[in-house]
């Protein structure tokens, strides 16, 4: 399990790349469609990923994993489902809620054939 992204919702895609791309330096490193862009954190390994397809969703972060199906058949008990794994361009997509009530993603890209 890896922590690879800030899960950053937003209303306004374009107001968000404004600030940190532009405003805040960031770097642009991909984007899947015209409702998600990741980017390079200065000093950092972490990726910020902008996302407008749920902008009601909580900030958090999201972790890389082998298998969101394996990790959610073996999740602690403590981790309460939010959304149950559901394929997403390139993988499977799954959030939880921690003990304290701060939100956390796990994906995978198992259905990507550039990682498969």
């Amino acid at each position: 399990m890896k922590l690879e992204f800030l899960l950053v919702p937003t209303s306004d895609l374009k107001a968000s790349l404004a600030l940190y791309r532009d405003g805040l330096g960031y770097t642009e490193l991909w984007r899947e469609g015209d409702s998600t862009v990741a980017l390079a954190i200065p000093g950092s390994e972490l990726q910020l990923m902008l996302d407008a397809n749920d902008p009601d969703a909580p900030v958090g972060p999201l972790f890389i994993v082998d298998s969101v199906e394996k990790f959610h058949a073996a999740r602690p008990e403590t981790l309460a489902v939010v959304a149950e794994p559901a394929e997403i361009p390139g993988g499977f997509l799954a959030s939880y809620r921690d003990p304290g009530g701060a939100t956390l993603y796990v994906m995978d890209q198992s259905t990507d054939s550039a990682t498969a």
